[in-house]
């Protein structure tokens, strides 16, 4: 079983003590082409989705290529991710966005954005 799970190569695993445990993001990507923000979860690696949303696929993301990262929060629990995901689509405020972005670039210190080619 343990094996398994760290031959998921895709998956994001973090070792606490000896238990393994899926670590669960919820991200917030921004197209300068579409002007427009895109909001997801998920317990790939944010390197691998990222990627996967620039590439050409059908789709709201699949028609622009230049998303970056710009925002992302980690959960222990799939369930605690989707729950924050649909509470920031909830708000359907591109002004409450990025209030959300500013916030943590501001504790962050500097901005960190992750580009993919």
């Amino acid at each position: 079983m343990v094996r398994d799970l760290v031959s998921e190569a895709h998956r994001s695993l973090a070792i606490c003590g000896a238990f393994f445990y899926m670590i669960f993001y919820v991200y917030i990507l921004f197209s300068s082409l579409a002007n427009k923000y895109y909001v997801g979860y998920t317990g790939d690696k944010l390197s691998a989705r990222l990627q996967k949303h620039n590439s050409n696929h059908k789709g709201f993301t699949g028609k622009y290529n230049d998303w970056i990262l710009v925002y992302s929060e980690e959960f222990e629990t799939k369930s605690g991710a989707m729950s924050r995901e649909r509470q920031i689509k909830s708000w359907k405020s591109r002004k409450e966005i990025e209030k959300l972005i500013a916030t943590k670039l501001s504790s962050a210190g500097s901005e960190q954005l992750i580009r993919t080619q």
